[in-house]
């Protein structure tokens, strides 16, 4: 129990006084993982609408390979993505192993199904309420889907968040395509494992303490920017 109490006391100093390194990381595994969020939202949002109105011959196999790949192995991601940019890869000239780049690539791969299926949920009932009237507008397939879009967004952002969520907690891929370089491509889960593993508990709990306050405070500053626009139309 000492040794836990003098780690949280350690912990909370290192946040108090904004360590460099803490800051350096905490930093990156935001950037890393709100661009991700954002490529993965603007591929997977209209993707879900479009699979919502749209009828194909292979839809229900579509949407059934989309819901399977939301529990894709996220070290199968990496191992894939570190073949395909190394050295004797097809990509491997581009050097972008063990590159932020690379971890953002990894990340967007593995929420993207995640982001799809979950706007495709919420897209089908909007869709199943708005049929009707769009039908008769004689509206396009894209206006439908924008209109989707427009009118679902505070869902989507739901959707968005599940995404980061998990973007944030990613460790499995990063480390792969990364390499938890220091100073170049260490984000906070993959500094959380190696300094728990060299026993450094106190910027352990330090990283996971800033991890959740991320989390938590892209949650709320996202839901809170809704409300205010909801407000707003009133």
């Amino acid at each position: 129990m000492d040794e836990i109490a003098a780690g949280l006391v350690a912990a909370l100093r290192l946040i108090v006084t904004l360590d460099s390194d803490l800051v350096e990381i905490s930093l990156r595994s935001l950037q890393v993982s709100l661009i991700a969020v954002l490529i993965a939202s603007a591929i997977a949002l209209p993707l879900g609408a479009w699979l919502a109105i749209h009828r194909f011959r292979f839809r229900r196999a579509t949407i059934a390979v989309l819901n399977a790949l939301m529990g894709l192995p996220p070290v199968v991601v990496g191992l894939i993505i570190y073949i395909l940019l190394s050295r004797a890869g097809p990509f491997g000239g581009l050097g972008l192993l063990f590159t932020v780049k690379a971890m953002i690539i990894a990340q967007v791969i593995i929420i993207t199904p995640l982001i799809a299926s979950i706007a495709h949920q919420a897209m089908r009932d909007l869709w199943a309420e708005y049929h009707d009237l769009l039908i008769s507008l004689n509206t396009s397939k894209w206006q439908r889907i924008h209109t989707l879009i427009r009118d679902g967004r505070r869902a989507l952002l739901t959707a968005s968040l599940a995404g980061f969520g998990r973007a944030i907690g990613e460790v499995g891929a990063i480390i792969v395509v990364g390499g938890n370089i220091d100073h170049a491509t260490r984000v906070l889960t993959t500094a959380i494992a190696l300094e728990t593993g060299k026993g450094d508990f106190a910027l352990a709990l330090g990283l996971g303490f800033v991890l959740i306050a991320l989390a938590i405070g892209v949650s709320i500053t996202t839901h809170w920017l809704a409300r205010t626009e909801k407000d707003s139309r009133w």
